[in-house]
């Protein structure tokens, strides 16, 4: 297999392609634009793909939840502010159980912000971002690597748990340039729950997020718990970096873990004992993982491209075990691998 040089952007957009996706509407903004490009340029080359420049966000969203409710792999692509509007569309496919992947290269915000990387999306992400009690699964690739695997396999989950499932990038991994190699896709698997039932009982074979009776709203609801349960017991990634020695460990993930490793060889070559702590599924959030490297290490900082978001799910998941410090850089500024070593070599200098 032959290694192809390629942006972030392209990267998720080919990658989506050999997936299977044969319906993609976006609408244009900095600084994902590359990605709607590409699909505007390469699905008429896949046997029965669709692409649409739709006339907004809003409209995408609900172009590719029809889409999907016909069986068809789907997928839409934004930064931060085009992902905002489409956020009743995402809770309404969530709600009526159709798979599809939403790309968000993350800028700088909020409001219109700016077109810099940021990572200020996070809590939008992982605490679902639209009304009503759902959720996305939420990757977090760090490399144009895992943006090509990462996204063929945010395909197979869509599918097999019939969910939304959300690529959580920012500006600098879609633009950024890297030799890749695609992985065969798997072949496309139908389960039996994946047959157009319907929202709710599984009684209508109408696809409805209208549900006006409170106990069957109920029921539905319970009904989505129960799938996040199983998704949260069997879907969980991370990466461990120089943790079997370590004596403070960063916690980081997408660009600003690829800064973190960056910082930790120029500590490490200081004699500082340092690792990384990676989530890449971010919702499920592993939880579990981290708390058990408490046991041995008691010392983290968590290091993001904004003021603070992830922050709250490392406390959760250290629970009071582990001592935890902040660095963040938000608004599109991105910290060099200097910057963050000097951090944390003075909290290192002071740690128990």
């Amino acid at each position: 297999m032959n290694k192809v040089l390629m942006s972030g952007n392209n990267v998720i957009a080919e990658a989506g392609i050999r997936a299977g996706c044969r319906f993609y509407a976006g609408y244009p903004i900095t600084p994902q634009n590359e990605l709607t490009e590409y699909m505007a340029e390469h699905m008429r080359n896949a046997e029965g793909g669709v692409f649409i420049q739709s006339e907004s966000e809003v409209a995408a969203i609900n172009m590719i939840a029809g889409s999907s409710a016909t069986g068809v792999r789907v997928m839409t692509s934004s930064s931060s502010p085009g992902i905002s509007l489409k956020q009743e569309g995402i809770s309404s496919m969530a709600a009526c159980e159709l798979p599809g992947i939403i790309v968000n290269i993350m800028r700088g915000g909020p409001g219109l912000g700016n077109i810099r990387p940021a990572q200020g999306d996070y809590f939008q992400a992982t605490r679902g971002g639209g009304h009503g009690d759902y959720r996305t699964i939420v990757i977090a690739p760090a490399t144009c690597q895992e943006l090509a695997d990462l996204t063929m396999d945010a395909f197979d989950l869509a599918d097999k748990y019939r969910t939304p499932v959300m690529i959580l990038a920012d500006g600098m991994m879609g633009q950024m340039m890297e030799p890749v190699i695609f992985k065969k896709p798997k072949p496309r698997q139908y389960p039996e729950k994946f047959m157009l039932r319907g929202a709710g009982t599984g009684k209508s074979k109408f696809i409805r997020g209208l549900l006006l009776d409170p106990i069957d709203s109920e029921e539905h609801n319970w009904k989505l718990a129960r799938k996040y349960e199983v998704i949260t017991k069997n879907e969980i990634l991370h990466e461990e970096h120089r943790v079997d020695d370590a004596d403070l460990v960063i916690v980081a993930y997408g660009t600003a873990a690829r800064i973190a490793k960056g910082a930790i060889k120029r500590l490490r070559d200081h004699g500082m004992k340092v690792g990384l702590f990676r989530p890449i599924t971010l919702w499920p959030f592993p939880e579990l993982k981290l708390r058990a490297l408490s046991a041995k290490i008691k010392n983290y900082l968590v290091f993001e491209m904004s003021t603070g978001q992830m922050l709250e799910d490392v406390r959760l998941a250290l629970q009071g075990y582990a001592n935890i410090e902040f660095h963040g850089r938000p608004g599109g500024a991105v910290p060099t691998p200097a910057e963050l070593a000097n951090v944390v070599a003075k909290i290192y200098d002071k740690k128990d």
